[in-house]
């Protein structure tokens, strides 16, 4: 296979928010990052570790350009001396334990200093993605190629006509791309479509690629993700987690003012999550992110908490991104349009949806400075964790707080 990766832009931008604010605010923070495929019957074979392998050692000899550096640089909340770190960062072989120790065939641990590798995880799903798809599909790879664009075709369509009306969204896929040149192929019809007032009532709003964002004149867009959550207020044992959402929003705030305003909701769950909601916080940020759990609950909490602290939702945006298709979208946006800002950010269904079903891979935290780290989600099979104690931990410390002895 020809290299996947030739850009370190080629990731999410919220690499680059959190990735700052780990470099200024957490420079001792040591993390462990393990790879969980869900699907059940997906199989790694031993050839498609080689090149995955192969791949990342790619990857690890890249180095950022100057034009890529320059566009970061034209990011208000990136500051010169975060841009002069990464004009020497490099991705670092050794972090990297890759193998066939696992129940799906892959097993791939990264380990080091949460400021050096928090920038793995996107361009490893992607390679694993793409190498997976490659190798298992081969003889009808053009095939499914096609059945990716024809499909876009459908969905620019069934929102023209009408048929599904979503209002503002974005394209979040990169972890979970079919191939690079697909994904790009499907962010300019979609693009081209919205400048041509082919989408109806809806409207393309960028995408989360901050290689695209660049290549393509559009907005790049993300804030958080929940690693933050898990290595600041996990990974301290001094720090009670069940603070960790307040321990993440303060040094938010401190870092970025009222810059990146959407927070994500649902790492220690969302009932923990608005104990530190406060009127100030919610506030400073312009709104909240959906990821787990079902969406018009949370909506309705959300904007039930809104109004308990005397603030208008319609002024908010709550932003969903868990599991979407155009479907789901149109009920959840009809559904909150009146009363909210309402904005969602697709993955798969806009740069995975084949003839073939797509695989459902995360890349995770689950250790910060030898601390197990968990994610306890809204949704049952989405937490994240290896450590069974730690995790009955964690949980007895959000019943605490949340009154539920």
């Amino acid at each position: 296979m020809e290299q996947i990766i030739h850009s370190f832009l080629d990731t999410d931008l919220y690499k680059f928010s959190m990735g700052q604010l780990a470099m200024r605010k957490y420079g001792d923070a040591n993390v462990e990052w393990k790879f969980v495929c869900r699907n059940k019957d997906v199989h790694f074979t031993p050839e498609m570790v080689e090149e995955i392998k192969r791949q990342i050692a790619l990857y690890c000899q890249l180095e950022f350009k100057k034009e890529e550096l320059d566009y970061l640089s034209s990011i208000k909340w990136l500051d010169k001396g975060y841009i002069s770190f990464l004009a020497v960062w490099h991705p670092m072989l050794e972090h990297f334990i890759i193998n066939t120790e696992a129940e799906c065939g892959l097993n791939i641990r990264t380990v080091g200093p949460w400021f050096l590798t928090i920038y793995y995880e996107i361009p490893v799903l992607s390679i694993v993605n793409e190498v997976y798809f490659h190798f298992q599909y081969s003889s009808r790879y053009a095939e499914i190629e096609e059945s990716a664009l024809s499909r876009a075709r459908k969905k620019i369509a069934d929102l023209g006509s009408g048929r599904y009306t979503v209002g503002n969204f974005s394209e979040f896929g990169t972890r979970r791309r079919l191939n690079y040149d697909i994904q790009l192929k499907i962010i300019r019809m979609f693009k081209e479509a919205d400048l041509n007032h082919q989408l109806g009532a809806s409207s393309f709003g960028g995408t989360s690629n901050v290689y695209i964002a660049m290549q393509e004149n559009l907005k790049a867009i993300g804030t958080m993700a929940h690693e933050v959550f898990m290595v600041t207020g996990q990974g301290y044992p001094e720090r009670n987690p069940a603070y960790s959402n307040k321990f993440v929003m303060d040094d938010w705030h401190d870092l970025y003012g009222i810059q990146l305003g959407i927070a994500l909701t649902d790492c220690i769950t969302t009932d923990c999550f608005l104990l530190d909601f406060d009127v100030k916080n919610a506030t400073l940020f312009s709104g909240v992110r959906h990821d787990s759990g079902d969406p018009i609950e949370w909506g309705e909490k959300m904007i039930a908490h809104y109004k308990k602290l005397g603030i208008n939702p319609l002024h908010k945006t709550l932003l969903f991104s868990d599991s979407l298709d155009f479907a789901r979208a149109d009920t959840i946006y009809r559904h909150f349009k009146d009363r909210t800002r309402v904005a969602f950010g697709i993955g798969t269904f806009l740069v995975n949806d084949t003839c073939v079903p797509p695989l459902n891979i995360v890349m995770k935290t689950v250790k910060a400075n030898g601390v197990p780290v968990v994610k306890i989600s809204d949704s049952i099979g989405k937490g994240i964790g290896e450590n069974k104690a730690y995790e009955e931990y964690l949980q007895r410390a959000i019943n605490w707080r949340l009154g539920r002895y």
